[in-house]
């Protein structure tokens, strides 16, 4: 008679699969918690070193001047590095969905390039540059330890999370992002643990270090009636507009240089020019860097009404050039900024509406809802929330198949549950 100690095969087969996942388990917490440390400590420093050239071209405003022998100098760097063709952050998307090779060398090259952008007064944001920063490293790190290829772009992803969290401490929305944007409709939850203790980890070790999140104040925020509801509805279907424009004005903006100034060299320089001479034109220094410093006075009310517009001009100018940095805080510029004059011009609360233009820019940017809802909750806190919901919603449908990434695809229609798979435009 056969023991009753003997397992069924059925058992077995249970309690192997339950090993195999623990294994799982226990790997993503030690390789993300690693990812999230050590990106995390790299993220940190960009994002005190970025401090410090912004603090030293408020301190010394004619470094402006010098902003088209920057750009020849982030040329020359690509140069040296035989990194001229470089795709930025769409690399680092389509090494996710389709396996293409990321060079170690993208994370110092776009380290230093960012760093000197920033300080001679191109318009650029920081956020591309730490998914980039986050993506080569995680990687490496994947390549490191001999991970699979599938593995590999879960710690591309876990890197892109760790970096974003570090340098803009919103660690939900980071978490998300990087699941979210590569093929929108499709969330890549393998990654979900992975992301969430690499971008957390990477937070925590950013505040002990010193760096500090934005946050921005909403005062007033108006009961939700009807009557508000359609109003930031509105706003919203604006924002949408207004994101399709950003992103085909960045979009043209490099076609035209790439296509009448063959020479990168020349190209950077004629761009550094170009924003110059704007920055004598207008006047004003609100447009170079991140402008995230702007940001407070247009949930005041207290915005110029063009600046979005100029907002818009000078991230193309500088962007297209072959300068580095990021689109997505000059998104929130631009989306505050329309708030404000949307709030102006409606006599409506200008706090709640920056929020909601930023939220509702953002989504139309990036194509990504959930992680556009997750932002607006960690940078203006949750009492805006109804808001926030109806921002998403209707900019997200509205903006259309634009978007900042070329190497971001549509996976599922945005008005009918249709695969479509194709790229943004």
């Amino acid at each position: 008679m056969e023991s009753n100690s003997t397992l069924h095969p059925s058992s077995n087969f249970f309690l192997r699969q339950n090993a195999e996942r623990l294994f799982t388990v226990f790997k993503w917490i030690l390789f993300s918690l690693l990812s999230g440390l050590f990106i995390g400590l790299v993220g940190t420093a960009f994002y005190h070193c970025l401090n410090l050239v912004t603090d030293a071209r408020n301190h010394f405003p004619w470094l402006i001047f010098l902003l088209p022998a920057g750009g020849v100098l982030i040329v020359f760097l690509y140069h040296i590095f035989r990194d001229e063709n470089d795709k930025g952050t769409n690399l680092v998307l389509t090494a996710i969905s389709s396996g293409e090779r990321i060079p170690f060398r993208m994370a110092p090259l776009i380290f230093l390039s960012t760093l000197i952008t920033h300080l001679f007064g191109g318009s650029a944001g920081r956020e591309g540059a730490a998914l980039q920063l986050g993506g080569s490293i995680g990687n490496f790190l994947g390549k490191l330890f001999r991970m699979d290829e599938k593995d590999q772009h879960i710690m591309i992803m876990c890197g892109m999370s760790a970096a974003f969290s570090a340098v803009f401490g919103t660690p939900m929305a980071a978490a998300v992002f990087s699941m979210e944007v590569v093929t929108v409709g499709i969330m890549h939850y393998s990654a979900l643990v992975p992301c969430v203790l690499a971008s957390l980890t990477a937070r925590e070790l950013a505040a002990f270090l010193g760096a500090a999140p934005e946050v921005f104040t909403v005062p007033a925020v108006p009961s939700l009636t009807l009557s508000t509801a359609a109003l930031a509805a509105l706003l919203a279907a604006l924002c949408a507009v207004v994101s399709v424009l950003f992103c085909t004005l960045l979009h043209q903006t490099e076609h035209a240089y790439r296509h009448f100034i063959k020479n990168p060299y020349l190209r950077a320089f004629i761009g550094g020019c170009l924003v110059l001479l704007l920055t004598l034109l207008t006047g004003s220094r609100l447009y170079n860097g991140s402008g995230t410093s702007a940001i407070p006075d247009f949930f005041a009310g207290s915005g110029r009404p063009e600046a979005f517009i100029l907002k818009m001009f000078f991230t193309a100018l500088t962007i297209g050039a072959g300068f580095k940095g990021g689109e997505i805080v000059p998104s929130f510029f631009v989306g505050a900024s329309f708030g404000c004059l949307f709030a102006n011009l409606a006599d409506c609360p200008p706090g709640i509406c920056a929020a909601v233009g930023m939220t509702s820019v953002f989504c139309g940017v990036t194509n990504c809802p959930i992680t556009s809802l997750l932002i607006s909750f960690e940078l203006f806190g949750y009492e805006g929330m109804p808001y926030y919901l109806i921002a998403v919603a209707f900019s997200y449908m509205l903006s259309g198949y634009a978007g900042l990434y070329r190497g971001q695809k549509i996976a599922y229609s945005k008005f009918k549950t249709n695969y479509i798979n194709r790229q943004t435009k």
